[in-house]
């Protein structure tokens, strides 16, 4: 015999279901693309800073054709990149480009002067005037280290 606390369970994990199931839905796209972030050196105050492998730079973003809802890009570094010193003197910019990849928008992000392991940037909702590609790019030390795009189509 069941139960009656789980047959209870069960009865309303199935009626959330339906609900979520046969709720309205709305048309929304989402891409999530990593890059890796390659072994690079560079110089802070005249100490030499190391990133070494281990480190991808993630770009999420969210919405409905030329309507971004939501978009985020960062790093993520795993294993002995985790134990690093990090990125310093670092921003992330994110760029709109057209369907001839002529760049037409650039949303420069804020230069942080603190070293961080793990950098990350979300940037506000937007609706674009063309389609083509959305990019994020992670600059360090004023240098472009790694970029991550998705394309933006009908």
């Amino acid at each position: 015999m069941v139960n009656p606390y789980v047959f209870r369970l069960l009865a309303a994990l199935s009626a959330a279901a339906a609900v979520v199931v046969t709720g309205p839905s709305q048309a929304q796209a989402t891409a999530i693309g990593s890059t890796p972030v390659h072994t690079f050196e560079y110089s802070v105050g005249g100490a030499t800073m190391k990133v070494p492998t281990g480190c991808t730079f993630t770009h999420i973003i969210r919405g409905d054709g030329k309507k971004i809802t939501y978009q985020n890009a960062g790093v993520d570094c795993g294993f002995v990149a985790a134990l690093g010193s990090g990125f310093c003197n670092w921003r992330i910019d994110f760029t709109y480009a057209d369907t001839s990849n002529k760049t037409y928008r650039t949303s420069r992000g804020k230069t942080h002067p603190e070293c961080k392991i793990d950098p990350m940037r979300n940037n506000s909702p937007q609706t674009l005037p063309r389609y083509g590609k959305a990019c994020a790019h992670l600059y360090v030390n004023g240098v472009r280290r790694v970029s991550q795009c998705h394309h933006i189509t009908k």
